[in-house]
């Protein structure tokens, strides 16, 4: 979360990172058995997306499965909790958002790991904008001023869905209710996908959610969107303004997905594993499937990665010692 679509598509086209690691021997017999993928979240949502798109094509590249394993607890502490115990050895790996990554470990006094000594990077596989959206049946504006007039108005009564407590999407809406004056109250779910669908049965009016998430209902009108927090206008969305044509400066934000294992896994393996995950984000069945659900496809080295996790880290410690939300 913070970086644009054409910052995200300038780290595609300058780092490829296979150079930076290309001079190590991939690690002998691996793999001999399937692969686990953990997902922190539910089914249908942008880690489980992201994570299917590259295991089906891994599985075909590696000779062996891999196997995606759902579990959708605490904003993703269970699944990176998990990993942090797992043995370095390349045969479980998490794919996992910027809540994970990142945002835990600003939020949580104490989320189980830390995001940067109990992994290793392997790249930042996909970035997307976040879309402020309302079911047009409980919110009858159309635009930003409508929005936030309703929002006012509706004081005490306005529920925002997310994928969990300390995710992108709740800490964009609580960014939002700053800059607008506006409140509304955060009903977590299971995932972004879950979300999605409290906001489509009317459970919650209001939400941020990543593009990929909420494209199809938006585009058969079942949500509608009022704006998109990157710097331009997106091209599935071309008549969604940006925040900052709405209005809104210093708004801009991104959503990411990435690729981490244990801590302490091998060089040589780590080369291994980096060039089949990117290999397989970049594969022309998978990266144009992507990019069509709201994705830009990123797969940078793992140290451009990590300087990146590192980076926004810092960026939102900031935001939340301002805002002063902490959680235990």
């Amino acid at each position: 979360m913070g970086i644009s679509r054409r910052n995200a598509i300038g780290l595609l086209a300058a780092g490829t990172g296979l150079g930076m690691i290309r001079p190590l021997a991939a690690q002998p017999g691996w793999p001999s058995r399937p692969v686990t993928f953990l997902v922190p979240f539910a089914a249908g949502g942008a880690s489980d997306v992201v994570a299917r798109a590259i295991g089906n094509r891994m599985s075909q590249t590696i000779g062996q499965p891999v196997v995606v394993e759902n579990k959708p607890t605490a904003n993703g502490q269970i699944a990176a909790r998990q990993l942090a115990r797992s043995a370095p050895d390349g045969y479980t790996v998490l794919v996992g958002s910027i809540g994970v990554f990142a945002l835990n470990a600003v939020l949580y006094r104490d989320p189980g790991y830390d995001p940067v000594r109990d992994f290793t990077p392997v790249t930042l596989a996909v970035t997307t904008p976040n879309v402020l959206v309302t079911n047009p049946e409980k919110v009858p504006a159309t635009d930003l001023p409508g929005v936030v007039a309703w929002m006012k108005a509706n004081a005490g009564n306005v529920f925002h869905a997310t994928s969990g407590i300390g995710s992108s999407p709740h800490l964009t809406m609580e960014l939002f209710n700053q800059k607008t004056g506006t409140e509304a109250t955060h009903v977590p779910s299971r995932g972004g996908a879950a979300a999605v669908t409290d906001q489509l049965a009317g459970r919650t009016q209001i939400s941020f959610q990543g593009l990929g998430t909420i494209i199809e209902p938006v585009k058969d009108g079942r949500l509608r969107a009022i704006l998109v927090t990157s710097a331009e206008r997106n091209p599935l969305l071309p008549d969604v303004p940006t925040a900052k044509e709405c209005g809104l400066s210093d708004f801009e934000v991104s959503s990411w997905q990435a690729v981490m294992a244990p801590a302490g896994l091998p060089r040589p393996l780590l080369a291994r594993l980096h060039e089949e995950v990117v290999r397989a984000l970049r594969d022309p069945t998978v990266a144009p499937r992507l990019e069509e659900a709201g994705y830009t496809v990123v797969g940078n080295s793992p140290e451009e990665y990590g300087a990146f996790q590192r980076a926004e880290i810092e960026r939102w410690r900031g935001v939340a010692k301002a805002a002063q939300i902490f959680l235990d």
